[in-house]
């Protein structure tokens, strides 16, 4: 399903190409309209739009492999539905990149690649922290958990205090994932007064308090540790490498094909698919390094965790063990991946490892201080 995934996309966007569509949405933008926004809100919806129409049949495959393997439960009109709620989130936010990337590259041509990157970081910022109550929302239902697990809202509030977070009982929120999926989990999103903490409903359902709140002290473990903060700088210098290998690729490209695609010049809204194309390669070419950097941090957070619970919960390798143990069966884990599945498919480490350093982590038997938890 991945590679198929990739390689689809891959067509889609040559076939853009070869059959020179992007130049017949450009030209009909440009007869509707000389305003270059009123363009690319004419543009980038139609090109956007029509990719991902192309690449449903993939969408669907998946539901349909989650359906069959028990990791969804969602109904097909609710499927089509949180589809359609997607692209229009992926319209309005493709809208304004793509006019805020055609503009920069119209005034800068040979630095586009540097002050297009200088603007999607403040952007970035700005979805970590309204995506909590604006763009979760939309496909899930929230409510406090202390109305319905007062108790469990207490420890939680306790436990992510123990860490160093100021989250109070209003911003802890039991999520209805069950309607949806089969998986577990929880996690602690937003930035600044929009952090909040999350439990999903069928993590109650499946996993003791005490497990629960080792998954709670493992997500707090991701803000406490900076993680956070550390990603956002990774994939700015990801992103930073990546336009610049845009830039050097369009130019190459454009030199070879670009009049057999009917694309005038780099800026011409034509040159997306392009980008697009470009920006995929590389995206695939990078995913072991982006893993590897996820398991790191990952085995942060499972270690911040046992020593935030210890002495919280009783037994707490066991309970912790317990916890990756149910992870791994609801979400049909591999527990002894390949090397080449670890790389490709793992931004988390192999459940065996997790549920083996679970138990065996005990700095404490042997006199010395924990790492992060003092």
């Amino acid at each position: 399903m991945y590679f198929a995934d990739f390689f689809y996309g891959l067509l889609i966007l040559i076939l853009i190409l070869e059959f020179r569509v992007a130049p017949r949405y450009r030209d009909w933008a440009e007869r509707a309209t000389s305003r270059r926004f009123l363009q690319a809100v004419l543009y980038a919806p139609l090109l956007l739009l029509s990719i991902d129409i192309v690449s449903l049949p993939i969408s669907i495959w998946q539901q349909r492999l989650d359906l069959e393997f028990h990791q969804s439960i969602q109904s097909w009109g609710s499927w089509l539905l949180d589809w359609l709620k997607g692209e229009g989130l992926g319209m309005i936010l493709g809208i304004f990149l793509v006019w805020i990337l055609y503009a920069i590259l119209r005034w800068s041509p040979k630095r586009w690649w540097f002050f297009f990157w200088l603007a999607s970081i403040p952007i970035l910022i700005f979805l970590l922290f309204i995506s909590p109550f604006v763009l979760e929302p939309l496909f899930f239902q929230f409510k406090p958990l202390a109305q319905t697990q007062p108790a469990l809202a207490a420890d939680v509030e306790q436990l992510v205090h123990h860490a160093g977070l100021d989250i109070p009982q209003s911003r802890i929120y039991e999520m209805t994932a069950s309607t949806k999926v089969q998986s577990v989990n929880a996690y602690v999103s937003g930035i600044g007064a929009s952090k909040r903490v999350v439990v999903w409903d069928t993590t109650i359902a499946r996993m003791t308090p005490p497990e629960i709140l080792f998954v709670v002290g493992h997500e707090s473990g991701h803000y406490v540790l900076h993680h956070i903060p550390k990603e956002i700088v990774f994939l700015a210098g990801v992103l930073l490498f990546f336009f610049f290998l845009g830039d050097r690729g369009l130019s190459a490209l454009l030199g070879w094909r670009g009049t057999r695609w009917s694309i005038r010049g780099p800026d011409d809204w034509a040159s997306l698919p392009i980008l697009l194309l470009l920006l995929s390669v590389l995206g695939f070419l990078f995913t072991p390094i982006d893993n590897a950097v996820s398991r790191h941090f990952e085995h942060q957070a499972d270690q911040f965790g046992l020593e935030l619970i210890h002495g919280v919960v009783p037994d707490a390798p066991s309970a912790a063990a317990r916890a990756f143990e149910i992870l791994g069966e609801v979400n049909l884990e591999e527990p002894q991946p390949e090397w080449i599945d670890k790389i490709w498919f793992d931004d988390h480490p192999p459940v065996d490892e997790r549920i083996r350093f679970a138990r065996s982590y005990d700095p404490w038997s042997e006199g010395k201080s924990p790492e992060f938890v003092k």
